[in-house]
């Protein structure tokens, strides 16, 4: 035992040798080749000299990184997450220009500027040396792993049971088709040999697709799978007449009122109640532990919510957040170069992506991704029960880019290499872990309505209630979550972005957007306006908007048949007959009435819902956002999400059956909690799942 011990020091001295080695052979190199770095004073110095200072140079660096660097990073954690990743160059040059002064000699010497690169680079090697020798060490790799949550394993008290624990990796906005074709392509080793296709393996997984309800969007489905609850969520946002107030799904006021009504409404906690934890969700889920949470940003700032799980982890090595700098570097300037070959090429559909959209794409898909991969595997060496994460990575480049573009292709790739890695480290984990994979929604593609007619929807519905239209047509903003993440973690009101929080009670129309969901409210209006009193008031808004080629169906509350769907050409079908006679429903297929009339009993649904047209055979959309891939109402794959789950758990529905709906998945996985004895939420099983 005491050879083997001794055998561990001496691989660990050795490979921390060969580390400063490099990076002293490192250091050289940068001298020679970067004007305002030296290693010699100014009269010169022998060969023998200068690889010295370089050696003490490099170890004095080492030291420092190991030892300042993660109290930096402790004392920064009120900095904002996107503000820490840009101070990592500036820190870690300051942190080199100190090796340099320590240095006895006095001869080492670096403009600031230089610092910053010399101190990068030596930082990217450091890692990649101590990675590439410890490969064949598991003992060297899964202490590198459990670096990441010792702190808190130590905090942890009584050892890990051993029933296994269960995370929920949410693909944001990867459909059960697109998930297929990325396997298909080789795009996603990983999930290609969780479903044993082509491998010729015995499968570990089994893929199900669901069913989501007419708000195909991460508000209500994550909301619904966490809560329990997505009841009255009728959209991405929607004005409500009683508070006079828009509700914005990713907007941390709304997110923190949204989830305490699904607390009331379904009577428990959340998913996560014991033992969990919630990474880069809308909405908390009960748990105790959480990071980029935005149902949490909205309130004043204290040693609960300041994600300390997720960014000390992940900043407090040196080498993690230089590689995720520099990662965020490059995401920007490939979304640069994609969107201008795609301006060259004229591509079409295109929409603009200037602005700060290159910075909220590299959050999205390089720091928030690495934050939250990082979170998911210190809960694992932690051996927390319950874990369930967003990755919204794909959805926002598929957004902007496509849902079927080389862009989103390429981030589908990367979120596979997490998956990989969230599979690795289940290994090393103190307990065994089931993992679960599945998204809230898929993306439908198709040009913006306001680019194919030339008018946003705001601009149709003034003119069908005779008011003035804007010469120049608005455009109407993006919803996306990465933006709400962006603002959340530099602190920004949503209130300064742009949108209008508390319109007052003018005769003048609402008209908001929700993907290929438009709303519409008369703010004047106490209660939900009928269709009569609609008609009397503005005669031409319903034809105008049911005739338009753009628009599949719209949905308006009748006093004489409780609601009615209109379409084209005069249909008009009571919500009662619509499984006899779909009429407009009809191009989006089966589940459409039902989503329709779930919607239209919330209290706070809107004058006028409307969906634009669905075209079945390319799957098309037409949003009424500034989006070529978008989702949040009925219309092709945004409806149809996907739940990976292991062999080992029961299927989430009988042969036969769909799994329909956000809160019909939250009852799966709550079930899947109780098989591996985890979280009871609630306590007792209700009667519906005593008979399934």
């Amino acid at each position: 035992m005491r050879g083997v011990r001794w055998r561990r020091i001496a691989s660990q001295v050795g490979r921390s040798v060969a580390v400063w080695a490099v990076s002293t052979l490192t250091m050289l190199v940068l001298a020679g080749i970067l004007p305002d770095f030296r290693l010699r004073s100014e009269n010169g110095d022998s060969a023998t000299d200068i690889a010295v200072t370089a050696a003490l140079g490099a170890g004095a660096f080492g030291l420092l990184s190991a030892v300042v660097w993660p109290l930096l990073v402790r004392l920064l954690l009120l900095v904002p997450a996107l503000v820490l990743g840009l101070l990592v160059f500036f820190l870690n040059g300051a942190l080199l220009l100190l090796a340099l002064r320590l240095n006895p000699a006095e001869r080492g010497a670096a403009a600031p500027e230089t610092a910053v690169v010399v101190a990068a680079v030596m930082s990217a090697v450091a890692s990649a040396t101590g990675a590439a020798l410890a490969v064949r060490d598991d003992d060297a790799y899964r202490r590198r792993l459990y670096r990441l949550s010792d702190r808190r394993r130590r905090r942890s008290g009584p050892p890990c049971p051993a029933d296994p624990g269960t995370v929920f990796i949410q693909l944001d906005g990867v459909g059960h088709d697109t998930l297929l074709d990325a396997v298909g392509k080789g795009l996603m080793p990983t999930v290609a040999r969780w479903l044993d296709i082509g491998d010729g393996g015995r499968p570990t997984h089994r893929l199900t697709p669901w069913r989501t309800d007419w708000s195909s969007q991460t508000g209500a489905s994550q909301l619904g799978i966490l809560h329990g609850s997505n009841h009255d969520v009728p959209a991405f946002r929607w004005y409500e007449k009683d508070t006079r107030e828009v509700v914005v799904c990713n907007r941390p006021t709304s997110a923190v009122e949204l989830q305490r009504r699904a607390v009331e409404y379904a009577g428990h906690g959340g998913l996560l109640t014991v033992d969990g934890a919630s990474r880069g969700n809308l909405f908390s889920g009960g748990a105790d532990q959480q990071a980029l949470v935005l149902s949490i940003a909205a309130r004043r700032r204290s040693r609960e919510n300041r994600s300390r799980d997720g960014y000390f982890a992940y900043f407090s090595d040196p080498a993690n957040a230089v590689r995720t700098a520099l990662g965020f570097v490059a995401e920007v300037g490939r979304e640069i170069g994609q969107s201008t070959r795609a301006r060259l090429r004229k591509q079409r559909p295109r929409v603009a992506r200037g602005g700060l959209y290159p910075l909220v794409r590299a959050f999205a898909t390089v720091v928030e991704r690495d934050v939250v991969v990082a979170a998911v595997t210190g809960d694992m060496l932690a051996g927390r029960t319950a874990v369930y994460a967003d990755l919204v990575a794909y959805d926002e480049v598929a957004h902007h880019s496509g849902p079927a573009s080389r862009d989103a292709q390429k981030v589908l790739d990367r979120l596979d290499r997490s998956l990989a890695l969230i599979e690795n480290v289940a290994e090393h984990a103190p307990r065994p872990y089931r993992i679960v994979v599945l998204s809230d929604h898929g993306q439908s593609p198709g040009e913006t309505f306001r680019s194919r007619y030339g008018l946003p929807l705001g601009d149709l519905v003034r003119a069908g209630c005779g008011l003035p239209v804007p010469r120049k047509a608005q455009r109407t903003r993006s919803g996306a979550e990465a933006r709400a993440a962006v603002r959340a973690a530099l602190r920004i009101p949503v209130e300064e972005a742009g949108e209008q929080h508390r319109p007052g009670r003018s005769a003048e129309p609402i008209v908001l957007a929700s993907g290929n969901l438009g709303l519409v409210s008369f703010p004047d209006v106490t209660h939900r306006m009928s269709k009569e009193e609609i008609d009397a008031r503005h005669p031409a808004l319903l034809p105008t908007l049911a005739n338009h080629p753009g628009i599949g169906f719209l949905l308006v509350r009748s006093e004489k048949h409780g609601g009615v769907v209109l379409g084209a050409y005069g249909a008009e079908i009571p919500l009662a007959d619509l499984d006899d006679n779909p009429g407009p429903l009809a191009p989006f297929g089966p589940g459409a009435a039902e989503a329709v009339r779930r919607t239209h009993a919330f209290p706070h649904t809107a004058d006028i819902m409307v969906n634009s047209i669905h075209d079945p055979a390319d799957g098309e959309v037409l949003a009424f956002e500034e989006q070529i891939g978008s989702h949040g109402g009925l219309g092709g794959a945004q409806g149809r999400p996907f739940l990976l789950s292991p062999l080992g758990l029961t299927p989430p529905v009988a042969e036969g059956e769909e799994l329909v709906g956000a809160e019909h998945v939250h009852r799966v996985l709550r079930r899947w909690l109780r098989e591996s004895n985890g979280p009871q939420v609630p306590l007792e099983a209700t009667e519906e799942e005593r008979a399934a």
